[in-house]
């Protein structure tokens, strides 16, 4: 009989203690270390997908992928994942409860599953009857999708062997197990040997299989750590809980770039895509208001023109507040520091409220400026030019830095009918021979006194 090993494992993090411990002293977490009990032969399921793959060879000798990405048709997906699903990938997505990720993965498998053959899904938080009404309801019945309501992992790769699908789709991973291990599923040891499994079924298989995985209440992926060292890509669809728009990032993607998102629209009809998110979002612009000012974005290869918003007024108390929406809160005050040592505005007293419209977030520079002008506005409550396209980094110094990819931001701007254009004096020379009506600018001042 094996000899049983006790160990204490954290449930945020999966760091391990041969004793219980209050405190996590990995991540500070209180009262997360629990019990688990493991056999010394159990190890086995653990993740090794090198048996009996041959010695080593060259990296030029190494073999070419024998299938393409398989194009799934969903066009903002695809844009995440940098062309369509890579078959023998393995893609963990995660997001709130209730913000769209069974409906997303609903219709991720109607598409596949119209194009490129069987599909397998399976559910272990829902019943198969709960599945087909959801489905009903996205008008996404399909023969090629095959339901499948399973939590034993060696079971479910059982029907993956006779079904030999192209897509598998785990929803989720905290409900499935290995009975082999003696913890409840969704502790750190079932979630990272339950993934391990799916990693050797994808990469000895050749299908792709997306698992599910639940978020903690500070919106990180919950389990260990592992977990999204394990796959392949790690997704995030996210959105504000009011709004009726979201947004699906790539965190981790190792078949393209992260900066890419995908914009998606929720109805009762399900998950639409939303070809020109640009103008979309500045579909309900105010006109004639100060403080709104509309910059462009660039989000992997898509530019996006955002509106900033700011509304600033005299405090009542002693200390002013500062409150952003979209944009980092330090960096805002930067700017706000800013605006006050070299633009001298008598900001000091003055609450302010920085807002991205359309609950987009903002990390790049090149709003700098446009948040700048936006908070200028609102302080001496003179709107700017509707027709006005700011862009620039602001440095300590109040001068304004240029920004990249400055032709693919005023294509799109021009499209949405814009035709001032307030540009760094460092972008001059990429755009000698345009004809638009562009000011560039080398200071905050000379910023200022063009556009109010």
């Amino acid at each position: 009989m094996a000899r049983a090993k006790t160990k204490f494992v954290c449930q945020e993090c999966g760091y391990e203690s041969a004793s219980w411990l209050g405190r996590c002293p990995a991540c500070g977490a209180w009262d997360t270390l629990t019990a688990e009990t493991l056999p010394v032969n159990s190890r086995s399921t653990k993740a090794g997908i090198g048996t009996g793959t041959g010695p080593p060879v060259p990296l030029t000798e190494a073999p070419r992928p024998q299938e393409d990405r398989l194009y799934t048709g969903l066009r903002e997906w695809d844009r995440v994942l940098g062309g369509g699903l890579v078959p023998g990938s393995l893609i963990l997505v995660g997001g709130s409860p209730g913000i769209g990720k069974s409906t997303l993965l609903l219709q991720l498998a109607y598409a596949v599953g119209s194009r490129w053959g069987s599909v397998l899904y399976v559910s272990g938080e829902e019943s198969l009857s709960q599945t087909r009404l959801r489905a009903e309801r996205l008008g996404t019945l399909s023969s090629s999708i095959y339901l499948l309501s399973e939590t034993s992992v060696p079971a479910i790769l059982e029907h993956v062997e006779h079904l030999k699908p192209v897509l598998l789709i785990v929803d989720s991973i905290q409900t499935v197990f290995i009975p082999e291990i003696p913890v409840a599923p969704g502790s750190v040891s079932q979630v990272r040997e339950s993934a391990s499994l799916f990693l050797r079924a994808a990469k000895t298989g050749g299908l792709a299989i997306i698992l599910v995985g639940h978020i903690t209440k500070d919106g990180l992926l919950a389990g260990p750590k592992v977990l999204e060292h394990l796959v392949d890509c790690v997704l995030y669809l996210d959105g504000e809980g009011l709004q009726g728009y979201r947004l699906l990032r790539a965190v981790k993607n190792r078949f393209g770039s992260t900066n890419e998102i995908g914009v998606f629209t929720m109805t009762s009809r399900g998950l639409m895509e939303v070809p020109n998110p640009s103008e979309v979002l500045l579909a309900e612009r105010p006109q004639g208001v100060a403080g709104s000012v509309v910059t462009a974005c660039v989000e992997g290869t898509r530019p996006l023109l955002l509106e900033i918003q700011a509304l600033v007024s005299r405090t009542s108390f002693g200390n002013p507040r500062r409150l952003t929406t979209g944009l980092d809160y330090n960096r805002a005050a930067l700017l706000v520091a800013v605006l006050e040592k070299r633009a001298q505005l008598p900001l000091s007293l003055c609450d302010i409220y920085l807002n991205v419209a359309g609950g987009i977030s903002i990390s790049e520079p090149a709003a700098d400026l446009a948040v700048c002008l936006a908070v200028a506005s609102s302080l001496r409550d003179r709107a700017v030019d509707p027709r006005l396209l700011v862009l620039g980094e602001v440095g300590l110094a109040g001068e304004v830095r240029a920004v990249p990819q400055i032709d693919k931001r005023l294509e799109e701007a021009r499209r949405l009918g814009f035709s001032r254009f307030i540009l760094p004096e460092g972008n001059r020379t990429a755009l000698a021979g345009e004809k638009a009506e562009i000011y560039y600018v080398k200071s905050i001042t000379q910023a200022l006194e063009l556009a109010i």
